[in-house]
């Protein structure tokens, strides 16, 4: 689900709604006239571009304006559905938006192609494992607001298990990144894996997008979580980010969400039938398929005389 309530004329036109159906017509701005400031605020542009998509696009004759939930059986309701199934493919910055939906736009357009570059990295392949990753970025870091945290560090002081063994650890090294590292141990970690001196600065963790991304692909790479999200298991995942299931929720959430941005809703029905087909060609016997190329040349070479 996408949206909680009716968008356009005569709906309740939430903002968090109206921003989202905002940000799926300028995704087919080239098919309708746009593209919209997505701010939330169901204005006569944002009508008039609903019955555009509705008439041009889908080919409905319903002019009312009006878009609503998944799962009615009005013509309303079809427009969200033709607005998904129509969106580009992959992941994208239009997407990242539309996921993230409280994330203020300086900030989506700051972490979006660090993003996309560590995703590729970590082998998050599937959409299935993206969304889990950004179900739970999007929580830990309050939808890219905070790349640090907010309390002191002061509480890690004297942590032996997160290595901070020297006066001052605690708050040095506090909770930095989009899943927050913490501790001495993990920032000798994660710097010698980038290859960068995270003692000295540890403060870049949180100042550099990129380092903000990477340092939570690495976690989820050390943890395997793709595979747990191959799974998808959110509960175990949040677990291991987390520690226990605080916000969980929230997660949950998030993870619907991004999975109906980037989760095909139509997959094609013939394609497990055409996989088996290949299966079936590629573990076929070798003679078998060496009397079919025979049958096959006689049957092309053979000449009706008269």
């Amino acid at each position: 689900m996408c949206i909680a309530a009716s968008v356009g004329r005569g709906g309740k036109n939430l903002r968090d709604d109206v921003r989202t159906v905002q940000l799926l017509l300028n995704m087919h701005h080239a098919q309708v006239t746009g593209p919209l400031v997505a701010d939330g605020v169901c204005g006569i542009a944002t009508i008039a571009l609903i019955e555009q998509f509705q008439q041009g696009v889908i080919g409905g004759n319903d002019a009312a304006g009006l878009v609503t939930p998944d799962g009615g059986n009005s013509a309303h309701g079809s427009i969200l559905r033709a607005l998904r199934s129509s969106m580009p493919p992959g992941f994208t910055a239009e997407k990242l938006e539309g996921i993230l939906i409280h994330a203020a736009a300086a900030d989506t357009a700051r972490f979006f192609a660090p993003m996309l570059a560590a995703m590729q990295s970590a082998s998050m392949d599937t959409a299935l494992r993206q969304a889990h990753f950004l179900a739970q970025v999007g929580h830990e870091s309050a939808e890219l607001r905070y790349t640090e945290e907010i309390a002191s560090g002061a509480a890690y002081e004297g942590r032996k298990d997160l290595g901070n063994t020297q006066t001052g650890d605690g708050v040095r090294f506090k909770g930095r990144g989009l899943m927050q590292l913490t501790g001495r141990t993990n920032y000798t970690a994660f710097g010698k894996f980038i290859g960068q001196d995270l003692l000295t600065h540890p403060q870049l963790v949180a100042s550099d997008s990129r380092l903000a991304v990477d340092v939570a692909t690495w976690f989820w790479t050390r943890h395997d979580l793709n595979t747990l999200a191959d799974a998808d298991d959110i509960l175990t995942i949040t677990h291991r980010v987390n520690g226990g299931e605080n916000g969980l929720d929230d997660r949950k959430t998030k993870l619907a969400r991004a999975k109906w941005f980037l989760m095909d809703p139509h997959p094609d029905p013939a394609l497990p039938g055409l996989i088996q087909a290949m299966e079936a060609v590629a573990f076929e016997p070798v003679e078998h398929r060496a009397r079919k190329r025979t049958k096959h040349r006689k049957k092309r070479h053979h000449v009706k005389t008269p």
